[in-house]
């Protein structure tokens, strides 16, 4: 396990060793060209006498004689404050004064990394503090955004500064827990990732280091001080305060983040009561809000700037009244209007797990949620999500169920659910859900999926599970048939099953097992 850690870390550095210096070089060539707005390169003295490196970007000829909307961007996990310049400085064009900042623990900012700690939450308002003094930004219309780390840091900021009137968190967290320990399982390539990151461009916390390895651990003496950890850092927690406050919350990502998983964002939009939007998009994390950031066309960040007009200028653009969840399938098409998270779903068809079906553990059956980033880009661009061949599958290793052949198209749209009853070998283990569309031939391609842990379990006592797969928008040709996969080991998560357990899934007649599809009516 160790070594196995050591070289996911090194790749995960080298991966975004090579991206930072792309996105640096893409980044800086705007500034370079433009000879309008201004860019300033400054040092703010952030909470606890932090110096957090910064830039300004303020619309051309401005003097102090007018007050412009100000809009603070938080750095991403691991990127360098130029990250934003480019949007930043359209923004500035459009009449916003911009601070972007390179968040504490990162690159030449001081301190060591929090993962949105209280420390950066107060750094966040001392930000806005420092421009308002400085400079001819309006204190009446304050917004704040950012991607991925930027946004979950903006999203717990506004539920404690009340200045902050708008947000747009792009390819962020409201649930920390459900993002990285979803189903009571850790996410380990993406833990590899983030933690390879912070390595390479930032300075962890004694903590932090605690975390990333009680996690690589599974150390469960240690559980609930690590989720009460997340929790702490986690917009969910506060959303109550958050409606109190009242900033407007643009909240997009992409189906298939696999660091911050659509469900916890779709979650937490139901339970706010402000203005709000969700826009779900195919990819993985933050790769829909990348060509953006390079100054290119981009639909993330147009909705986000007109986010921003109609929130801090009141603009009559008309964001406010289009639906406000607007969806983009995996398969084809354009963006779909919704009013609301729970019309997405609201039509449900149901696949039958029947009978008895015992499956041994720890052996990866061929049925996986792919690579980390890789996988989901690939069906970003090219529509090839991981797939296997399910007649081929090995039922030793994996529980199958299909449903029937299918006259017309299924349009999925949503999050799947699984119920059934397990009975496992031993106190605890894992399983891996999955869901695929199946062509006429056999082969599957993955349409969503989630990891599923249990502890302190009698053996030999059956027990309900209930498991929300990861949410998605998928089109199954007619023609094609679904396909309910259950294994043990998917190399995207860390599983708990000792050397010879076997899982026996069943479906009683009084609470029969199924997986429930949400379908959209064509």
């Amino acid at each position: 396990m160790g070594h196995g850690r050591t070289t996911l870390r090194t790749a995960a550095a080298t991966a975004v060793s090579a991206a930072l210096i792309a996105g640096t070089v893409v980044g800086l060539a705007p500034s370079a060209q433009a000879a309008a707005p201004s860019v300033r390169f400054v040092d703010i003295t952030g909470d606890g006498g932090t110096v957090l490196k910064a830039n300004v970007v303020t619309p051309a000829g401005a003097d102090g004689s007018q007050r412009y909307p100000l809009i603070v961007l938080p750095t991403s996990w691991s990127l360098p404050q130029v990250e934003y310049l480019a949007q930043a400085q359209k923004l500035a064009d459009a009449g916003y004064v911009v601070l972007t900042y390179n968040v504490r623990g990162f690159w030449q900012s001081g301190g060591r990394i929090e993962v949105a700690g209280p420390p950066d939450i107060a750094d966040a308002s001392k930000v806005i503090d420092w421009a308002l003094a400085h400079t001819p930004a309006d204190p009446a219309h304050v917004g704040m955004g950012g991607v991925s780390y930027g946004a979950g840091i903006s999203l717990l900021a506004a539920a404690h500064d009340k200045r902050i009137k708008a947000v747009a968190a792009l390819s962020g967290w409201a649930d920390l827990v459900a993002s990285i320990y979803s189903g009571r399982t850790q996410h380990v390539q993406a833990l590899g990732v983030l933690d390879g990151a912070a390595t390479l461009t930032g300075r962890e916390s004694p903590e932090l280091r605690d975390i990333f390895d009680n996690l690589y651990s599974s150390n469960l003496a240690k559980e609930q001080q690590m989720i009460d950890w997340g929790r702490k850092r986690s917009a969910m927690t506060y959303v109550d305060q958050l409606n109190k406050n009242g900033a407007a919350v643009m909240l997009a990502n992409a189906w298939g983040d696999t660091i911050f998983p659509a469900n916890q964002y779709a979650d937490f939009y139901e339970k706010l009561k402000v203005p709000k939007r969700l826009e779900l998009r195919p990819g993985d994390h933050a790769t829909a809000e990348l060509t953006g950031l390079f100054g290119l066309p981009n639909d993330v960040w147009t909705d986000t700037e007109r986010w921003f007009d109609h929130y801090l200028k009141d603009a009559d653009n008309g964001i406010d009244r289009e639906q406000p969840v607007q969806l983009k399938s995996r398969s084809a098409g354009g963006y779909e209007g919704y009013p609301d998270w729970k019309s997405v779903a609201a039509t449900r068809r149901k696949i039958a797990l029947a009978g008895s079906t015992t499956i041994h553990a720890g052996v990866d059956s061929g049925a996986d949620g792919g690579i980390v980033f890789l996988s989901s880009i690939l069906d970003q661009v090219a529509q090839l999500p991981p797939m296997a061949a399910i007649p081929l599958l090995p039922r030793r290793w994996a529980a199958v169920w299909q449903s029937q052949t299918y006259g017309s198209a299924q349009q999925v749209r949503g999050t799947a659910a699984l119920h059934t009853t397990l009975t496992p070998s031993a106190e605890s283990g894992t399983l891996v859900a999955y869901l695929y569309d199946v062509g006429p031939l056999g082969v599957g391609k993955l349409v969503t999926h989630a990891p599923y842990t249990w502890h302190g379990r009698t053996p030999g006592e059956p027990f309900d599970v209930d498991l929300d797969l990861f949410s998605t928008a998928y089109d199954v040709p007619a023609g094609h048939r679904l396909a309910v996969v259950a294994d043990t080991v998917d190399p995207l998560y860390i599983e708990h099953n000792p050397s010879g357990a076997q899982l026996t899934f069943s479906s009683p007649p009084d609470d029969p097992s199924y997986v429930s599809v949400p379908v959209r009516e064509q």
